[in-house]
């Protein structure tokens, strides 16, 4: 069991979007717990079922029966894995903040590559897959990759110039930057990534993209037809969005 999570003395929240994953978030939760079990700072691991219709829910509250640093939140219908890390991220309590998916595709160990950046010149660091240096352990299929790769580029053409891999699942930041970006994310689905970037460097906070370690989930949740079209129309939703003001 971790140390009792002591909000004033909160140093890590790691947010988990979870939805429909009895079958992988136990599994998920006991590396986290393992891992932190073995650091001398204080943490909080925050989990929101974002209104699942199978165990999830129950797997969840028997887990944080036992292990009283796990934070269940809970959505009342489905609401998508944008909503979901937003309501995560603006209820943590750690001075850095990360959130990571319910499969747990990049190890946890990876946030020891991302604190010495956090705690010294950097606001943001988000995990790539993208970069010479990741060690992808196994690849998603060809096609998820050609159409990551092709967004991608789109992103980089419409908002976000010089990210390689805004789509990975495992970010993390200074709190105090969650309040700004977060409070004024409005996008619900797959692509709230590229709001949280766009508007961390809309406000001058500074990015910084590592490689990491990654393996593909073959239980992944995304539509590569419906959810790529969604996050396509997401990306002009973001433009018109800042035009009109909306991200003061």
């Amino acid at each position: 069991m971790l140390k009792n999570v002591q909000i004033e003395e909160c140093y890590i929240s790691i947010i988990i979007p979870a939805y429909n994953e009895e079958k992988r978030l136990l599994r998920t939760l006991n590396k986290i717990c393992a891992y932190f079990s073995q650091q001398d700072f204080i943490c909080e691991i925050i989990v929101v079922d974002d209104g699942s219709t199978d165990n999830t829910s129950q797997v969840i509250r028997n887990f944080a029966l036992s292990n009283n640093h796990v934070v269940v939140l809970t959505n009342e219908q489905n609401s998508g894995k944008g909503y979901s890390v937003r309501k995560g991220m603006l209820s943590a309590k750690g001075k850095y903040v990360f959130f990571t998916d319910a499969d747990l595709s990049t190890p946890i160990e990876e946030i020891e590559k991302c604190l010495p950046y956090l705690t010294h010149d950097y606001d943001v660091v988000i995990g790539s897959r993208s970069m010479p240096e990741s060690n992808i352990l196994i690849h998603q299929p060809w096609y998820r990759e050609k159409m990551g790769k092709i967004f991608n580029v789109i992103v980089n053409a419409v908002l976000l110039k010089g990210i390689v891999d805004t789509q990975c699942g495992f970010k993390g930041f200074r709190r105090e930057i969650v309040e700004k970006v977060f409070s004024r994310c409005s996008i619900d689905g797959f692509s709230f990534d590229v709001e949280v970037l766009y508007l961390s460097r809309k406000f001058n906070f500074k990015i910084k993209e590592i490689p990491i370690r990654w393996e593909n989930s073959a239980l992944s949740k995304v539509n590569p037809i419906k959810d790529s079209l969604q996050m396509f129309k997401d990306l002009f939703r973001i433009k018109i969005k800042d035009l009109k003001g909306y991200y003061r």
